[in-house]
């Protein structure tokens, strides 16, 4: 368990998504003036928390084991997918879901509205993937 604790890119990558978290929770308190602490544990939003916790991870994976190690690699390719992913696949989904909900609204149904907050935009990504870079970089190891 003491390993799990120190374990500098877990710790990384837990830090960058808690700042890319709360960034959104403080954005939202200043648009809406509503503390809705939900929005820690939402996916979506600016900047993108699945970019800045994968690239923190690869960050410092990268300075602890080295550029040419397979673990970088492995995390490099990692981070690479998750964010293509989120400006893909899940902001189609996110697309699609409000889509949906407006055609749904005035109709009666028992369907639960859609979470349409579900992908990124490319900069929502960039963004967040230069928050964990910064995270990676100057986290202590």
């Amino acid at each position: 368990m003491n390993r799990l604790l120190f374990n500098e890119p877990l710790l990384a990558a837990l830090l960058a998504w808690f700042i890319a978290q709360a960034a959104k929770l403080v954005t939202e308190l200043i648009k809406t003036r509503d503390f809705e602490l939900e929005i820690m544990f939402a996916s979506g939003g600016m900047p993108s928390s699945h970019s800045s916790t994968v690239v923190a991870l690869a960050t410092v994976i990268g300075r602890i084991e080295g550029l040419d190690s397979s673990m970088f690699a492995l995390a490099l390719i990692f981070a690479t997918i998750v964010m293509y992913d989120a400006t893909g696949v899940r902001q189609a989904v996110g697309f699609q879901a409000r889509l949906l909900n407006d055609y749904f609204k005035g109709i009666k149904h028992e369907t639960p509205i859609l979470n349409e907050l579900v992908g990124h935009t490319p900069f929502q990504v960039i963004v967040g993937a230069l928050l964990g870079f910064v995270v990676g970089l100057f986290f202590p190891i």
